[in-house]
């Protein structure tokens, strides 16, 4: 039985912080709030600010500037990075993909997928689960979730890696149609089985890619959670002084 285990308390505030970037509540070029009106407004301990603070930094979210605070830099460009190989879960060739194929089965919907999907929690998907790996080294995991109702007649079922996306796949047998991707990117600690095929010590996070596939009314038809190691990722930014 899986169990979802709740984020801890700096790696929820972590991804709070993000999303007002994202959103623009925090433009690039400013300060964030002091450690101070962050434990305030948050109620929050000052060590599980401060570490919510480093975890960014280190992504590439925020900066400190000597005499001037913690600065926002903005959406980092390894997040853009990521984003495209998010997109990458829809038209890798798993046959073709250094990795392997690590599970394929029906599983109880995790509670976000479900909702993206439009599933009850807890219904019966599809899941196939692989491992990127590069220069023998696991890379990244990638666990794709599928209706059901949608895999029925298909490949999709088969314990050998398939020739082809799943995209292409799903369309040449069933007849739908990809129209429109949204990728949501956070931050979380790994399950313990996630872990273990990522080769992670103990309290270092991931990096979450969901992918969310749909056709042109909207309707899900695949969800990929790609992780990606979060004490692996290299940032690389060149700029001009003014």
């Amino acid at each position: 039985m899986a169990y979802e285990v709740e984020a801890p308390k700096y790696v929820r505030l972590a991804q709070t912080i993000q999303r007002r970037i994202e959103d623009g509540t925090y433009a690039p070029g400013t300060r964030v709030p002091s450690e101070n009106q962050l434990v305030q407004a948050f109620g929050m301990s000052r060590p599980t600010v401060v570490r919510a603070l480093e975890l960014l930094k280190r992504d590439g979210w925020l900066e400190s500037r000597q005499g001037y605070g913690t600065i926002v830099r903005g959406r980092p460009a390894v997040v853009e990075n990521q984003d495209r190989r998010g997109r990458q879960a829809l038209t890798r060739d798993e046959s073709q993909t250094p990795g392997r194929l690590v599970e394929v089965g029906r599983v109880p919907a995790p509670a976000r997928v479900a909702s993206v999907l439009g599933v009850p929690k807890r219904a019966e998907l599809l899941m196939r689960r692989f491992l990127v790996e590069e220069d023998g080294e696991p890379a990244e995991l990638v666990s794709s979730y599928f209706p059901a109702g949608l895999v029925e007649g298909t490949e999709l079922e088969s314990a050998e890696a398939l020739s082809g996306s799943t995209r292409a796949h799903l369309e040449a047998r069933k007849k739908v149609r990809f129209d429109h991707v949204t990728e949501r990117v956070s931050a979380r600690l790994p399950e313990r089985a996630e872990a273990e095929l990522l080769d992670l010590p103990d309290g270092v996070p991931v990096l979450s890619i969901l992918v969310v596939a749909c056709d042109a009314s909207g309707q899900a038809l695949q969800v990929s959670d790609v992780l990606l190691p979060a004490d692996r990722q290299e940032l690389e930014d060149t700029y001009r002084l003014n």
